[in-house]
């Protein structure tokens, strides 16, 4: 890796992290919430001036153009922790612990979702902080930088697998950051769109705002206390349900959708199929155990099943009921949600629908050459044949997602002698997912965890947003080999 390639790329994050940070002076302002405007300005004019020093140190590199695969990964990984550190500081302001300010702000952007607040009377500009910080992480700040920044213009291709890699690269136009204005134009449009019938069902405008980018992100957060619940509205429950939906299918097929102006072009997708399928199948049966074992209402049971399944599936965590009291029936149905994710390509957080397609038909296409040694059979998806290499890296990030997923269930449940945190806390963090069950419910917080354990699921936000991929390659000696130019 190039030191001054480096310096170049993490200069210019750290800068326009900082202009970010400016942006909630504007709320606060509207507000008259003049105490709000040093805890955003002092943090941002920093980092604008670090920025700018840092990107002095690259001998004046004009661009990424020639960037590597390795430079690419690492610049995405650690913009992405120098992000979670420097948008913790603001909470640092409103008399929060340097590590519950961190966890705050990495679940943030991270999409997770899961907060140590265990009190609501912060200023508005806080709350819409939070929102923003996932509405920024729910696309992906890298994205962000390649859709505005000429200088990511053509090294925006590595950048962008190297932040949101997936199974199967999609045929994106060669013009990268065409691709990512676009993907953020329709990002962008759908929060405008959510904020104003939100606002139109009876939410106040900022609530709407704030909830309108955290869903769309698939992040969760919310300046109301119980979330969706706190709202006691169907209209609001079914117009949050289906934007959550939208947030988990892939960006990229729907900007396909809309360039070929038919709505069709979904269910042309497997992966889309399949989202739904379980969707639907995971929502009817959690109903099913609310009508049957909770005494829910057929309507009251089919709303808060559907809203609660597809909330986990999208790793949007935000809760419409306090599902940590369902009955044994619905919590473990709603248990699996956890581990099914939402299509590649999305806001949405998990192991991700393609990756189980591949692995449900690695595993058919391994015992049908039991029988027949000698055929020879391809793994298709959407028609496409997919490589064998493809394949063996599904099933090495499988491996090390539970691996993870074990060893953090393990060391939690030690550290706080509770096997339900231990779980639900590391597949919520590792997932992005948000609250779990038990004291991390979606009514409770991680605020009364050990501060190891806060660390640990620090770590799982940030492995579980960068998808394992560039957090695996940092463990490679020959990943290391640092040059000056």
């Amino acid at each position: 890796m190039r030191l001054n390639y480096l310096f170049y790329a993490i200069g210019l994050v750290v800068k326009y992290v900082g202009i970010m940070l400016l942006v909630p002076i504007t709320v606060a302002l509207y507000y008259m919430d003049l105490s709000s405007i040093m805890p955003f300005l002092i943090p941002g004019i920093i980092s604008i001036i670090l920025g700018s020093g840092i990107k002095r140190l690259s001998n004046n590199i004009e661009n990424l153009n020639d960037i590597r695969k390795s430079e690419a990964l690492f610049i995405v990984a650690f913009s992405w922790v120098l992000f979670g550190i420097i948008a913790s500081v603001p909470f640092m302001f409103y008399g929060i612990n340097p590590i519950d300010s961190l966890f705050e702000s990495v679940s943030g952007i991270t999409t997770t979702g899961a907060t140590i607040l265990t009190r609501y009377d912060y200023p508005k500009t806080m709350f819409f902080w939070r929102s923003f910080t996932q509405w920024l992480g729910g696309m992906g700040i890298i994205v962000l930088f390649v859709a505005v920044l000429p200088q990511f213009a053509v090294a925006g291709r590595q950048m962008f697998f190297a932040e949101a890699p997936g199974p199967v690269e999609e045929k994106l136009s060669p013009r990268i950051r065409n691709t990512a204005s676009a993907l953020w134009g329709i990002y962008f449009g759908l929060t405008v769109l959510a904020a104003i019938l939100l606002s139109v069902a009876g939410m106040p405008k900022f609530d709407a705002i704030c909830n309108a980018m955290s869903t769309l992100a698939a992040g969760g957060f919310s300046p109301n206390e119980y979330s969706t619940m706190g709202y006691h509205s169907n209209l609001i429950t079914w117009i949050v349900t289906i934007f959550m939906f939208v947030a988990g299918i892939s960006f990229i097929l729907q900007l396909r959708a809309i360039k070929q102006k038919n709505p069709l072009t979904f269910f042309k997708s497997e992966e889309f199929r399949v989202y739904t399928y379980i969707a639907v199948i995971l929502s009817c049966l959690v109903s099913l155990a609310l009508y049957i074992k909770d005494g829910y209402g057929i309507f009251d049971a089919f709303t808060a099943g559907i809203y609660q399944v597809i909330s986990i599936m999208t790793s949007t965590g935000s809760a419409n009921v306090d599902f940590a009291s369902w009955s044994f029936s619905a919590k473990l149905i709603l248990f699996i949600a956890f581990f099914t994710g939402s299509c590649a390509g999305s806001a949405g957080g998990g192991i991700k629908i393609t990756r189980w397609i591949l692995v449900f038909k690695s595993m058919k296409t391994e015992i049908f050459r039991i029988l027949h040694p000698n055929v020879v059979t391809n793994i298709k998806v959407d028609n496409t044949i997919v490589q064998p290499d493809v394949i063996r890296q599904i099933v090495v990030f499988v491996f090390f997602y539970f691996f993870i997923f074990v060893i953090s269930s393990l060391l939690v449940s030690l550290i706080e002698q509770n096997l339900v945190i231990g779980i639900t806390g590391s597949i919520t963090t590792l997932g992005d997912s948000g609250p779990g069950f038990g004291a991390i419910g979606p009514m409770g917080n991680f605020s009364g965890l050990h501060i190891l354990t806060k660390i640990i699921f620090i770590v799982n936000m940030l492995v579980g947003r960068l998808e394992l991929i560039p957090f695996l390659v940092l463990f490679q000696r020959d990943f290391w080999n640092i040059k000056q130019n």
